[in-house]
């Protein structure tokens, strides 16, 4: 059975679990990082309290798509290494948003990041 999310549609065909908590923290991921930092593009000029609401309703579309990945994988997946992939996703997800959506230049050090979250990927994966 895929993934049930309590509307009871099924979003994801038979896979492993770790991949389907990976491509759920992934989407996860998109949201949050526009819930959190769209609004300074796109509601400058906008009072807080909308740029809060807005960025509050796209966070609900995160939770839930976060909380099911981490039940997921959570059953194969300890709590450490859920947290350091949800680090690399963030990452992942969070520099072509920069570069592409906010019109930030890349930099070097979005590199010498990744190669340093490669490294925790390394040590909290090693022994298993």
């Amino acid at each position: 059975m895929g993934i049930i999310l309590p509307c009871t549609l099924t979003i994801l065909p038979i896979m492993p679990t770790t991949l389907q908590t990976i491509l759920l923290l992934t989407a996860s991921n998109v949201f949050m990082t526009f819930a959190w930092y769209a609004h300074l593009k796109n509601l400058a000029s906008k009072p807080l309290w909308l740029a809060i609401f807005v960025s509050w309703g796209i966070a609900f579309f995160e939770y839930a798509l976060q909380v099911p990945a981490n039940r997921f994988g959570f059953k194969v997946l300890s709590l450490a290494q859920l947290k350091v992939m949800q680090e690399v996703i963030t990452l992942s997800v969070f520099m072509p948003f920069a570069v592409y959506y906010m019109n930030q230049p890349l930099k070097w050090d979005y590199l010498w990041a990744g190669l340093c979250l490669l490294g925790a990927v390394y040590f909290m994966f090693r022994s298993t």
